[in-house]
This record gives structure tokens, C-alpha cells and sequence, in this order.
């Protein structure tokens, strides 16, 4: 005989495994993607905005030049007109790439963003190049402490700061990402993750995605490394830094370990055309078209390794 209390126990739990499917089910894991203005050059805004909805994206991502001119083109048409254009297009605008200024040269840039509800400042990192080892976790914990009060600025302003793992910078080897991953203690701190830059460590990307953690990722590339980013190569190599267009980077792995961290941070299709600021395509529907196409490669990936 089972005991009364435990054949309770037992109604209740059968009672509320369908509560839980559902909430299972509604707590789905998907991607949230930004579109990158700089995949159209210096196009203007009026032609890019529309694009965001139809690649599936819930925001903009503002870039200055070289690769665009989008900043400058809001600069040059006031605030209330770009406030005008994101309701015209009922466009979020989600982040700012700005390496221009670097980590700590964005107080000004922070107070913009909270004009618009803006939440993500993408640049680089400051320090010796490429360090690893105990090189980088002595300058990791610089950046950091150098990196407070900025900090302070952007919490005080709803903005986070993302460091992008670039080449020639101290956020590059895998050493200095877990360094980071282990000495930052804010939330408004974080790495612009790009795997492109990790292609001599391919193989360790879905780990420092699962060591760095969803609160240490706010922003993330889907772009592979190319020959086609540093020099002029025909198109269909050059777009294989899409995910997608024939290149060797497998996603299923980093979607895996991005569903494992409950990744909830933006994700951005991108490339680098050559020579830099020009359209990676000729016109608009093109551009849109390459993305979609992207993104629909993503999104298999996803539905096959989480349903």
C-alpha cells in the first residue's frame, strides 16, 4: 500500500506536469537578432530601417564610420529626426558600435543612447596585445579597475559596455576571456563575443561561451573568419563570413551552448566587405535577401540541436 501522504504527493505531481510542459514550451529557447547597419555602407537610414523587421530582427545597430556613416548621418540630422525615424519604422534601437572612442571615451555616447531606451555600446579593449597566460590576467584585472568608473557611468544610464574579443587587442586570446569571465562583477560590463576572431581556437568556442556565461555576453557576431575581411576576393568568398554561405564554421555547437546559458543577449549577422563602407551587396533586396538567408541557416541549427 502506498502511504496516503505520498499518494498525494504523487496526484499533485502528475497534476501539475502539464503546468510545467507548458511552461516549458513558452520558455523556448530563441535568438533575439539586431540588424547591423554597416552591412549597408553608407546607404541612409530612411532605407535601412525598414530592413529591420523584414530580416527578423527587433533593433538597429548603429555604426560610424569606416564601415558606415549612420552616426554621422544622425548627427547631421538632429535627434528628434532620428527619434522620428525610429517611430516612423517603429524600429528599436538596441546598440551603438562605436570603436572610434574605445572603452573608455564613451561618457557622451552613454547619455545619447538614454535619449532612445538604447541599451548596448559596442567597442574594443585597451592593453597589451594578444597577451596570454599571466600577462592577461594581470591585464585583465587593469582593464577592469581602469574600466569602473565608466561602468558606473553606463549603470547609472541603463547602458552595458561590450568588448569585443579583437585581434591585436587584450581581449583576444582565450586566456584573457576567462580572466575576464572570472574578474568581472558587472552586469553592465560585458564581451561583444565574436568567433571570427576565434578561429585559430575554433574548438574551444562553445566553452568560453559556457565560461564567460549569458550575463557576461549582452551582444554576439555570427560571422566567420575569411580571407575575404582583410583583402578583395570574389563575392561568394567574401560572403562566406555569413553563417550559412559555404564556410567551415559548424554553429550547431555554439547554438547548443548558447541555449545552455539561457543565452538572452542580442546575436548579429554580420560580415566585413573589402574595402570597407561599401554595401556587402549592391542594393537593399540583396542585402536583405543574404541575411535571411543566414538567418534561416541559424535558425536549423537551432531547431535542430534545442527543437
Amino acid at each position: 500500500m502506498i502511504p496516503r501522504r505520498q499518494f498525494l504527493q504523487s496526484l499533485a505531481v502528475a497534476a501539475a506536469a502539464p503546468v510545467v510542459a507548458h511552461a516549458a514550451k513558452k520558455t523556448e529557447f530563441k535568438l533575439r537578432y539586431v540588424l547591423s547597419s554597416a552591412l549597408f555602407g553608407e546607404m541612409p537610414l530612411e532605407a535601412i530601417l525598414p530592413e529591420v523587421a523584414k530580416t527578423g530582427c527587433e533593433a538597429i545597430d548603429i555604426w560610424c564610420r569606416v564601415h558606415g556613416n549612420q552616426r554621422e548621418q544622425i548627427k547631421a540630422m538632429g535627434d528628434e529626426a532620428f527619434a522620428g525615424l525610429l517611430k516612423k519604422h517603429q524600429v528599436k534601437f538596441g546598440v551603438n558600435t562605436s570603436y572610434t572612442l574605445g572603452p573608455t571615451g564613451q561618457a557622451e555616447e552613454i547619455r545619447w543612447m538614454k535619449k532612445f531606451g538604447g541599451r548596448i555600446i559596442v567597442t574594443g579593449s585597451k592593453g597589451p596585445s594578444e597577451v596570454s597566460g599571466a600577462a592577461a590576467k594581470t591585464a585583465v584585472k587593469e582593464l577592469i579597475e581602469k574600466m569602473k568608473p565608466h561602468v558606473a557611468l553606463a549603470e547609472e544610464n541603463g547602458v552595458t559596455l561590450a568588448l569585443e574579443n579583437h585581434a591585436k587587442q587584450l581581449l583576444y586570446h582565450p586566456d584573457a576571456l576567462r580572466y575576464f569571465a572570472e574578474f568581472n562583477r558587472s552586469t553592465h560590463l560585458g564581451v561583444a563575443f565574436a568567433p571570427h576572431h576565434l578561429h585559430a581556437w575554433e574548438d574551444q568556442i562553445p566553452a568560453l561561451i559556457r565560461d564567460l556565461g549569458a550575463a557576461q555576453i549582452p551582444f554576439m557576431y555570427f560571422q566567420e573568419h575569411s580571407e575575404g575581411i582583410y583583402k578583395t576576393v570574389p563575392k561568394e568568398i567574401e560572403l562566406q563570413q555569413l553563417p550559412g554561405f559555404g564556410g567551415a564554421l559548424d554553429y550547431r555547437p555554439i547554438v547548443r551552448a548558447l541555449a545552455d546559458i539561457r543565452y538572452a543577449g542580442y546575436v548579429e549577422i554580420f560580415m566585413h566587405p573589402t574595402p570597407r563602407g561599401v554595401p556587402i551587396l549592391p542594393t537593399v533586396p540583396e542585402i536583405t535577401a543574404a541575411i535571411n538567408r543566414s538567418r534561416d541557416y541559424v535558425e536549423r541549427c537551432r531547431r535542430e540541436v534545442v527543437g
